[in-house]
């Protein structure tokens, strides 16, 4: 049949469209069908290529416009039609072409005597209803009516055309006029209660669920606008569903349709808007000139939901032809161009990829060097942020006492300095430091000590703890901002946020100190069907009003309505450093739903959360709910907890923050957001937490929170702690930010041996690496990686010795400073994401990029452009660890822009760090790498410094916030421990770098045996190109849009039930009229639901085989 020639086929067709002798019709259909049912699908797709369905189509139409239909013809016609419309997604308009569509809405009517006539009539209909116009067409001519008649109360007979009646009644939905008919002429609640009878009479047997699916199906097509939904709700279409799945779910037998009930009571589901007065952050900053937040036109931004650790981004570049100039700019760095195929509208080099056609014909012009954004004399400024290239050392031998900090301020800033002034590293109790699960050499096994007096004092016992907290803290807290107010973090930001004015007390949490638990913590086992159970608790808000409190108990912009102590609810705060918390609703005795704010100047990014709360009883389960994030899915599916500290605890002498809350699920709620720019569609993350103690005072947040105070306080204990006379530690303010906060860089290397020039000389030729941090404020785990790296720099480790003699590290640990103040979660004051600035950073409203971007120009123009750059980012869509880089040859590979790759040149530099990594780090995941330039990352920081500076090791490294899936830590959340740990393997993974760059250079290392050889020790690993999810489908549907849990007809059940008609006894057409005469009784007989017609009363009536 499926020959190249198809004469057969063609014969075959040609029968059916022109012999109009019946005997040969009927033979050629049998024939076509022994054909069709003896292969695969691939017969009917070649059939309707070679005009199959036009054929039968025309075979119908000529059949029945004859003045007596001999049925005998009409039913194969049918048959097989019904097999081919499933298959032939044009079916609709070939039919609307020809006819065929009315012609057999009045063969239905005719045939509504006949029940086998009347199936495949349906099924026809149905696969004409595949396209929208044919479907509205259907419904204009009275087809809803006529195919709803025949959708009967439970019965026992006819059952595979009370199926097809409900099947094509759903296909009539694909036209929304047909929604909005069916709403107005009472179809909705006409099908609830079909669906109501058919379960209460099949509840015990169960043995006509697919029906019962059917009308599930049905019900969730027919409700697809606010008017059909309107309907099902005022006829109590909510608590009836709700009814009806409690007792499947206890059925083994019906448990396919608890799925489905459920998904339409949530789409169901009232729409209401999040209660808050706007959807604009509660936080505002006037921008300088009187900009309006995001008003700016800044190349390559944009407010949607691009994100390095986003796996649904949005491409920036609307433009296809700005794509393929991209890869023609990627093959100019394959060929070896030294612009590095930086292409702008002038044809000269610059960040711009958006060049003439032209360039790629100008061999001139194609090999001009890029020229910085901004003039050659301005890159001057950033000598003074290079003192390593000008420091005369002349103190070398001087031996600088360090300095030393008191007590109080050390626990203040939540480090802890026994007697001596010395700093000790929190000890690691898991006793995983690396793939041995031996400790780390730079880190001091010490005992969990009090943070919070001086050493040997015993920590105060519990009883009144709260009155002491209350008392002691505001008083230190007092002291040390009188002592030191100048550096106050968030001063100067503070004089232009009045919601910020209670931010001079930090959070407990800030001033105690954390150290990583004892054991260790598995990602959490996801309870069955907890999202089902959380569903049936929202709906009850709708169905039992009586029992929802609905009271506001925490406002931040409202402080007055805030709850006192000594009421009957929890207290809750977040006006402290990092908080974001913006209003409280107790919805039950023990259940409040928690509203996060948005990002200072923005209406959007609702995820980072990290609040008090106070008032608990112990032993006593809280639910809260997260009911504004805006996140399709989250790693909360998957095993991850958020984070608590306990007062009570840290008071005890176990200070730290722990994983905590069951009942975790994450999922699409009834709310939407009426100023969100990323979509009005709002998600729940849902937690239980029980209290271990009475009236504690717990924080709860979304990841370890790292503030900008805990920074300050780490890089004051690093420079104190450093031996000067073996390390540069060199700490600077990189600029102001726009809130007026110090951005920090910091400079490290090894000093020199002595003074003299050589020894100076070779310190100013070692290569950079810079590493950056914290641009987007929630991903906290970059700064707890980042931590990691600036302890072991500057540690007495043999391999941080080694480091620092073969490099210079530029650090910047916090790009955002702002934002972390503010509790944003993305963005910076001005409203936008700071790592979409990077192609043409504002100096007034991105300064930390712009001068980041300047210091990183200034080194390239004197000829030393960083080896090694590496952003510090957190994922909140995946497990484990791992790198994006830059690689133009698998860019093309991934595009299919058809430009051979076999023969181009590239090197092949930037695996070496990811295999390395692969050695040393057990929570790196190398599957889980890409270097895939993508559009949407046009302006980040990794492709830009790559593309402009021409770093070919230039990557994001991604953190986890849930944990690992593979390696040693496998089935485990990450805590701080792993987390800096992970910070300090990335250091040791530059030591692979030694035969690429350190050989050439002819400098020495003292601690060769230290460093790592690739050569030796690692494989050659293929390297994935993937941002997609790591994760499967979730066990629960976290969407409820369109038609879920309820597949179509697979063409195979189609076909089953088609040859079942075929071959259904002759009888049944005998019987029919008798049936018709004893239907007509037995309806006067109906429970409930009888005699009214629905186009009437808005009911249904019975069907005419009853």
């Amino acid at each position: 049949m499926a020959a190249p020639t198809g004469g057969g086929l063609h014969g075959l067709l040609s029968v059916l469209q022109s012999c109009e002798d019946t005997k040969s019709t009927i033979s050629a259909l049998n024939v076509l069908d022994e054909l069709l049912s003896a292969g695969t699908d691939r017969r009917f797709f070649y059939l309707i290529s070679q005009g199959g369905s036009e054929a039968v189509l025309q075979a119908l139409v000529k059949a029945a416009r004859t003045s007596a239909p001999d049925r005998g013809l009409l039913l194969p016609l049918l048959h097989l039609l019904a097999k081919v419309g499933s298959r032939d997604r044009r079916i609709g308009e070939k039919a609307a072409a020809v006819g065929a569509e009315l012609l057999t809405l009045t063969l239905l009517k005719k045939s509504m005597e006949h029940s086998r006539t009347a199936t495949a009539c349906l099924w026809v209909l149905r696969s004409f209803c595949s396209s929208a116009s044919t479907a509205a067409l259907l419904g204009e001519n009275g087809c809803m009516d006529i195919v709803f008649k025949l959708i009967a109360p439970h019965t026992t007979k006819h059952t595979r055309t009370v199926k097809a009646a409900i099947d094509a009644f759903a296909g009539l939905f694909h036209s929304k006029a047909n929604g909005r008919r069916a709403a107005a002429e009472g179809y909705v609640s006409g099908l609830l209660m079909l669906y109501e009878d058919w379960h209460r009479k099949d509840a015990l047997e169960n043995s006509h669920v697919p029906i019962r699916r059917a009308l599930l199906h049905c019900l969730h097509l027919a409700t697809g606008s606010r008017a059909s939904s309107a309907a099902l709700l005022g006829t109590g279409g909510l608590g009836l569903l709700l009814h009806t799945v409690q007792s499947c779910v206890s059925s083994e037998g019906a448990s396919c349709l608890v799925e489905l009930t459920v998904q339409l009571m949530r789409k169901c589901y009232p729409q209401t808007p999040v209660p808050i007065i706007s959807e604009r952050s509660a936080y505002s900053f006037p921008l300088p000139g009187g900009r309006t937040p995001g008003s700016e036109a800044v190349p390559g931004h944009t407010d949607e939901i691009l994100e390095e650790d986003s796996e649904d981004d949005t491409e920036n570049c609307s433009s296809h032809d700005n794509y393929k100039l991209l890869r023609r700019a990627l093959v100019l760095i394959l060929a070896g161009d030294p612009s590095n195929g930086q292409i702008n509208k002038d044809g000269a080099g610059g960040s711009d990829w958006r060049g003439k056609l032209d360039l790629e014909t100008d061999l001139d012009r194609l090999r001009m060097r890029p020229e910085p954004h901004r003039a050659r004399d301005q890159l001057g400024q950033y000598i003074r942020l290079c003192p390593e290239l000008h420091h005369d050392f002349q103190d070398l031998d001087s031996g600088l006492e360090k300095e030393e900090s008191s007590d109080e301020e050390a626990s203040l800033i939540g480090e802890r300095i026994p007697e001596g002034g010395k700093r000790e590293a929190p000890s690691h109790p898991k006793g995983k430091g690396g793939p041995d699960g031996l400790a780390f050499p730079w880190k001091k096994e010490t005992p969990p000590v009090w943070g919070g007096g001086l050493p040997g004092e015993d920590p105060p016992k519990a009883v009144g703890f709260l009155s002491c907290r209350l008392r002691s803290e505001p008083e230190k807290v007092a002291g040390l901002l009188q002592r030191h107010r100048a550096s106050v973090p968030g001063q100067n930001l503070r004089q232009h946020l009045s919601a910020f004015t209670s931010l001079s007390t930090p959070a407990f949490s800030d001033l105690w100190g954390h150290l990583p638990p004892r054991r260790e913590e598995p990602m959490a086992e996801r309870t069955p069907s907890v999202q089902r159970k959380k569903v049936f608790e929202d709906i009850q808000r709708i169905l039992c009003p009586e029992d929802i409190i609905n009271k506001a108990v925490f406002d931040l912009e409202d402080v007055s309505s805030c709850s006192p102590n000594g009421s009957d609810c929890l207290q809750f705060d977040s006006r402290f450093e990092s908080g974001n918390l913006r209003k409280v609703i107790q919805v039950r005795r023990h259940e409040y739903d928690l509203i996060l704010n948005a990002d200072a100047n923005s209406s959007d990014h609702h995820q980072w959360f990290y609040f008090e709360v106070s008032g608990m009883q112990s032993h006593v389960s809280y639910r809260f709910n997260v009911i504004n994030c805006e996140k399709a899915n989250s790693q909360f599916n998957y095993g991850m907890q958020p984070v608590l500290y306990s007062v009570r605890e840290a008071l005890e002498g176990r200070p730290g923050w722990v994983r905590a809350g069951t009942e975790i699920c994450y999922y699409r709620n009834h709310f939407f957001r009426r100023g969100g720019r990323k979509g009005s569609a709002c998600y729940t993350l849902t937690f239980s937490v029980t209290f271990q103690h009475e009236e504690d005072v717990c924080y709860l947040a979304y990841h370890y929170p790292y503030t900008y105070s805990t920074l300050q306080a780490h890089l004051q204990i690093l420079r104190q702690s450093v031996d000067r006379r073996k390390v540069f530690f060199w700490e600077q303010s990189l600029c102001s930010s726009l809130g007026g906060n110090s951005c920090p860089l910091v400079t490290i290397t090894a000093c020199p041996a002595s003074h003299s020039w050589t020894h100076l000389h070779q310190l100013r030729n070692r290569p950079y690496v810079v590493l950056t941090a914290r641009v987007h404020p929630g991903e906290s785990n970059a700064s707890w990686v980042m931590r990691g790296s600036l302890e072991f720099l500057c540690s007495d480790d043999p391999a941080a010795q080694a480091l620092r003699e073969a490099y210079i590290f530029k650090v910047i640990p916090m790009l955002n400073p702002d934002g972390v103040i503010s509790g944003s979660h993305r963005c910076s004051l001005s409203g936008m994401d700071l790592n979409r600035q990077w192609g043409k950073p504002d100096a007034t409203l991105s300064p930390t990029i712009y001068h980041t971007k300047g210091l990183l120009y200034y080194l390239a123009s004197v000829g030393r452009s960083p080896l090694v750059f590496c952003d510090y980012h957190g994922h909140s869509r995946k497990k484990n660890f791992f790198l994006y880089g830059c690689s133009a040859k698998e860019t093309l590979q991934k595009s299919g822009c058809g430009v051979p790759v076999t023969g181009l040149q590239e090197d092949v530099g930037y695996q070496t760090i990811p295999q390395a990594l692969d050695g040393v780090a057990p929570a790196f995941s190398l599957g889980s790498c890409s270097f895939v330039v993508e559009r949407s990352r046009e302006a980040t920081a990794r492709v830009v410094v790559w593309r402009e500076m021409g770093v070919l090791r230039s990557y994001t490294m991604e953190s986890t916030y849930n944990g690992c899936n593979q390696g040693l830590y496998k089935g485990l959340q990450v805590g701080t421990q792993e987390l800096e740990e992970m910070g300090a393997h990335f250091c040791q993974s530059l030591l692979s770098l030694k035969k690429r760059s350190l050989a050439p250079s002819g400098i020495h290392i003292q601690h060769t045996p230290v460093l790592l050889d690739p050569g030796d020790s690692l494989q050659d690993h293929k390297i994935h190109n993937t941002f997609e999810d790591d994760e499967p489908p979730c066990a629960e549907r976290i969407e409820y849009c369109g038609v879920s849990g309820y597949p179509d007809h697979t063409d195979d059940s189609l076909d089953s039930e088609v040859d079942a008609n075929v071959s259904s006894s002759e009888e049944e057409e005998e019987d029919e009229e008798e049936e018709k005469i004893r239907g007509s009784k037995q309806r006067a007989n109906s429970e409930g639901i009888t005699h009214l017609e629905v186009s009437h009363g808005g009911v249904l009536s019975r069907g005419p085989f009853l």
